[in-house]
Order: structure tokens, then sequence, then C-alpha cells
């Protein structure tokens, strides 16, 4: 999908926000709908050519009126009733011919989003891949947190490890299949999480392989994975993904991350590779962002991602 194609030829864009702040202990993400609202996503769209629809926010419970239940999975049911909510969403602009453009709060989303792809495609005999950007694995489970924070356990969700109320989201699991999945970014994980990636059968390129090889080399080999025998596939960037000195307005920052070149050039060839069918952005946190800088860094991803190109 880029800019050279027609407008006709566009998705509309349901822009669905998540507001999200149950999974992780430090507060703030769930105000990353509103930001990355006013950095200016649906004006800049429009000007691409498509049509955006916003549906509004998934209500989501806060946490000062909650217990937090389980010790190993902070939240679990608040989670899992709003990533259910988010699941019917994302499955009801699939079937309206919309793209989903799906907005955080913290990365526990993806477990609800990614139901809601799965289970529209998976009605019609279809799996998807999933390009999954982040500096963490997020692949941890119940038993394997050393926090218990469900930020940390949404891909495992999608690929059916992890507590059964997660997921089994849609009434399938698991969501996914390893051999589908890549992981860019990597530089942060859990000692007991590395055993989980290992085992999983995931495609894991570290922050060392983007170094020594390239992020243009990696996105094509990624892309085989990603679309051999697949409908297409979600696109979820966690923005702590992005080195901190280009996205600060995060609660987990890990230096020596994406670059601004390298994570514009990443959305670019997915623009050109046409296949991704619904992105996703996390962990957006204003409270400890410059002038919401981060917020705007991912509209710009985002735009680059459905076509906008340089000439």
């Amino acid at each position: 999908m880029t800019q050279a194609r027609d407008a006709a030829e566009r998705l509309p864009l349901r822009l669905i926000g998540v507001p999200m702040d149950l999974g992780a202990d430090r507060r703030g993400v769930d105000m990353g709908p509103s930001a990355f609202r006013s950095a200016g996503f649906s004006a800049a769209v429009r000007r691409l050519g498509y049509e955006v629809r916003d549906f509004g926010n998934i209500e989501v419970a806060t946490p000062e009126v909650r217990q937090f239940g389980r010790s190993n999975a902070k939240y679990l049911d608040e989670i899992v009733e709003a990533c259910d909510a988010l699941r019917a969403a994302v499955l009801q602009a699939l079937e309206a011919g919309e793209m989903p453009i799906v907005v955080g709060g913290d990365h526990s989303i993806g477990a609800g989003t990614v139901a809601g792809v799965a289970e529209y495609h998976k009605k019609h005999g279809q799996p998807i891949g999933l390009l999954w950007i982040d500096a963490h694995a997020d692949m941890n489970t119940p038993e394997s947190s050393p926090s218990g924070n469900v930020h940390g356990m949404p891909l495992s969700a999608c690929l059916g490890l992890g507590a059964p109320e997660l997921t089994g989201l849609g009434g399938f699991r698991p969501k996914v299949d390893p051999q589908h999945v890549v992981l860019i970014g990597i530089r942060a994980l859990d000692r007991r999480e590395k055993e989980i990636v290992h085992r999983s059968g995931v495609h894991a390129y570290t922050m060392r392989d983007i170094d020594e090889r390239g992020i243009a080399v990696i996105m094509r080999e990624a892309f085989e994975y990603l679309g051999n025998g697949t409908a297409g596939y979600h696109v979820s960037l966690d923005v702590d993904g992005l080195d901190p000195d280009i996205a600060p307005g995060v609660g987990t920052p890990v230096r020596g991350g994406i670059s601004f070149r390298e994570a514009h050039l990443l959305m670019e060839l997915v623009a050109d590779d046409g296949r991704a069918l619904s992105f996703e952005v996390a962990e957006i946190n204003p409270i400890l962002d410059h002038r919401n800088k981060t917020a705007e860094i991912a509209v710009d991803l985002f735009l680059s991602g459905l076509g906008k190109s340089i000439l």
C-alpha cells in the first residue's frame, strides 16, 4: 500500500483507543490515546487519501478502584474484560471493511487486538502473521514473570501460553502460529523469558542482529515468515522498541533501541510490502514525555506504514 496507489483502493481506517493502565506498575499510559489523537493522526492520514473513523475509546477500569487480585497476574480479570471488548471492536471493524488502528494504553492490549484480527481471518480459513516491535519479548507467563505485570505477557498469550482467561479470548487458541511471528528490536528479557522465547519457535531479531545485518535485510527476511501462507499480518509497535532518545515517553525505556531512520525504513518497507492487516501502538506515556514527542513519532511512523513516502 503506497502513496502511488489510488486512494479509492485504500480501506477506511477505524481508530480505536484503549486507555489501559492496568498491565504495568507505572501510571500514565491511559493518556496515550489522547496524546496520539492530539498529535494529529486523523488529519494527517486524510491528507494521504484515507478516510478515518474514530471509534472513541474502549472502556477500561482504573486501578485505583480495583484490587489487583493475583500477584503473578495483576488485574487479570479487568484486563481480560477490556481485551475482550477490544477483540469485538477490531472484529467489527474488519467485518465493516475497515483497517483497525489501535492505540494504547499498555501493551497488554495486544492480546485483544490480535484476538480480533485472528478471529476475523479464522472465519475465512486463513492464519495471520504478527510483527511485534519491542524492547521486550512480552513472552512471560504468570509462572515466569518476576513482576506479575500483564503487559509483559501478551505475546505469549497470542501463542496460547499463560493464563487461560487471556489465551482463550474469542473461544480459540492459539491466535497465531509461532512460525508466523517476528519479534524485532528486543534487548531486555527476563532470565526465564529467554527460555520461553527459545522454545517457542518465533523468529526473534535482537538489536545486535539489527546492528550486524541492517533493518532492510531483516525486514525482507521477516516478510517471508509473516506472509507465507497467511492472510497478512498485524503490526504491533511498543514505543519502547525505539531508542529513548527519540521516544522518551515510555515507562520502561531501554537504551540502544531502534533509531529514527531504522524505524521509518521498517515502516516504509511494511507499506511497500502491502500485506499489513492492522496496526497498533502501545506504551505512550505522556507523563514521561517531552512536549508529546513520543506520540508525534508514533503518528509519523504509522504514516510511513500507511504509505507516506519521501518522494
